[in-house]
Parts: C-alpha cells; sequence; structure tokens
C-alpha cells in the first residue's frame, strides 16, 4: 500500500534563508505521525508544504497519492487541516459555522445540521450553540475550530499544534477524535509544543531539526536510543540519595533493588521524549512547553 504523505527531498527557501533542507518522511495509511521540533525548525512550513499552502522550492510531496504541486485541488478534496490560528466566523453563531462549511463540504442542510449538534456536543459546545463566536473565550474559539476539521472524515487531517490553550477535558476528547479517525482508516499528522501529547498520542514520531529529519520512530523506540531505566533512591524525607542504572528487564530491576536495602523508598525513572528532544537537537525539551498543562488560564 503506497504511504498516505510521501515527502523526498523536499527544500524549501525564502530568498537566501532556507527553512527545509532534504525533507524525508512516509506516513502510513491509518497512522498517527508527530512532528516534533525547536521553534524555527520547519515544522509549520512542512504542514503548508503538505496543505498545498506554500510552493516547495525543489523535491517532491505526495499526499493521499497525489503531488501537492501538480494536483493541489486534487489534494485538497481528501484533506482537512486546523492551524495554529483559528479559522472561524465570529459574526455566526457556533452551529451556523459547521452547518455553513457542511454544507460547503457537500452535506445536505439536515446532515449539516446534525453533524454540528453531534460535533458540538464531543467538544462541549452544546450551551454555547446559539451564541456568536465573537463573545467566545480563546479557549472555546479553539475547540470549534478543531470541531470544524471533522465535519467531513478526511483521508489524511494536519493538526498544527491542535491543544495548545485548550483545556483538559477537550484535550482528552480530541485524543478520542483523533484514535477513532485513525482506526477507521484516516491518516493523522500532528505538531505539538506538548511531548507528552506525542508520547502517548503518536505511532511514530519525526524530530525536526535545522530543515531535516534526525531521527524517526515509535516513541519506545526513541526514549531506548537515550539510555536506560533508572531506579532512582530517596531517603526518609524523599530526598534522592542515589541512581541505579537498569537494563529495564525484571532481573535487571532485582538486582538494583539488591542494591537499594538502605534506601527508604525507591522509584523507576524512565527515558522520555525531553530526553531524546534534548540529545538529537541540542535544545532543552522545556523550551517546547513540553509537559501538558493541567490548567488553563
Amino acid at each position: 500500500m503506497a504511504p498516505a504523505i510521501d515527502v523526498r527531498d523536499l527544500h524549501v527557501s525564502y530568498g537566501a534563508h532556507t527553512v527545509l533542507t532534504g525533507l524525508d518522511l512516509a506516513v502510513e495509511p491509518g497512522e498517527v505521525f508527530a512532528l516534533l521540533g525547536p521553534n524555527g525548525a520547519g515544522k509549520t512550513t512542512a504542514i503548508s508544504v503538505l496543505t498545498t499552502l506554500t510552493a516547495p522550492s525543489r523535491g517532491t510531496a505526495r499526499v493521499a497519492g497525489f503531488d501537492v504541486a501538480a494536483d493541489p485541488v486534487e489534494v485538497r478534496r481528501r484533506i482537512a487541516l486546523t492551524g495554529q490560528s483559528t479559522a472561524v466566523d465570529d459574526a455566526l453563531t457556533a452551529t451556523e459555522n459547521v452547518v455553513m462549511l457542511g454544507q460547503l463540504s457537500g452535506l445536505s442542510a439536515s446532515a449539516a445540521r446534525a453533524r454540528a449538534g453531534e460535533l458540538l456536543e464531543r467538544f462541549a459546545l452544546t450551551d454555547a450553540a446559539s451564541r456568536r463566536v465573537k463573545t467566545f473565550s480563546g479557549g472555546m474559539r479553539r475547540r470549534l475550530d478543531l470541531a470544524l476539521s471533522f465535519v467531513v472524515v478526511p483521508e489524511v487531517l494536519f493538526l498544527d499544534e491542535p491543544t495548545t490553550g485548550v483545556d483538559p477535558r477537550s484535550r482528552l476528547d480530541l485524543w478520542d477524535v483523533i484514535r477513532t479517525l485513525a482506526d477507521a482508516g484516516t491518516t493523522v499528522f500532528l505538531t505539538t509544543q506538548y511531548l507528552e501529547e506525542a508520547d502517548l498520542l503518536a505511532d511514530r514520531v519525526a524530530i525536526l531539526d535545522d530543515g531535516r529529519i534526525v531521527e524517526t520512530g515509535t516513541p519506545d523506540r526513541l526514549k531506548s536510543l537515550v539510555g536506560t531505566d533508572t531506579l532512582v533512591l530517596h531517603d526518609a524525607d524523599g530526598e534522592t540519595v542515589d541512581e541505579i542504572p537498569t537494563d529495564g528487564t525484571v532481573e535487571g530491576l532485582r538486582r538494583a533493588l539488591d542494591g537499594a536495602a538502605s534506601a527508604a523508598s525507591v522509584s523507576l525513572r524512565r527515558p522520555t521524549l525531553d530526553d531524546v528532544f534534548l540529545s538529537l537537537t541540542g535544545s532543552p525539551a522545556a523550551a517546547q512547553d513540553s509537559r501538558i498543562p493541567q490548567e488553563i488560564a
């Protein structure tokens, strides 16, 4: 089966400034694929090319079997995109926004209204369905923008930092939608500033640095590149008194525990995508707001 997204030797330059330099990647149908990278690495530019918003300077990119440069209309018919900025109509209500897009996408008036009800309920906007969007908070606007991406199920869904500014409940709802779509065959390509989100959601992760992919793999495989599990020993006050590397096996953990007799408590620390990010890009993942926020101001 051909890849849902196939990128080969992709270059994008703006004058003397090169953003993407020989980007290569392939995403399988039904896969949730996360693209991570430092700010300015080219993540949004990559999505812009794949969604036909930016022309490549060199190389090829095919989405759903069509070349983004030669067949942009065919690509657009098969994709949906949620960008970093919301694309909702402030003068319309939430329901009117969804119904309008549904009818523009070929749904009948009744089907579009039914779909609007489903999506507004899923994204916790039912109580605000008849309110004009100009009265919405930033988080509500973002949830509506995400709902619009699911009006018609696409072959390939592009999400550029979809959960930035979204409350925890809506984030979990979005994850459920993404998993359901992927299980049904939709390919999901996302960028995120939350490394924990990529770890929990993506089948595979690619690390983008300085305009090219430096490593690709499952979250577990990438984490295995940067170290092993570590048994952390704590005293009675909870302070760390020692750290013992293990190989992740039961026998290795037993050996490590043999040396932990004097500890009041122990914990196991596993490599994270933060560690991968720092190892491969030289940039601290903290600069990416890598942890998912528990509260939204």
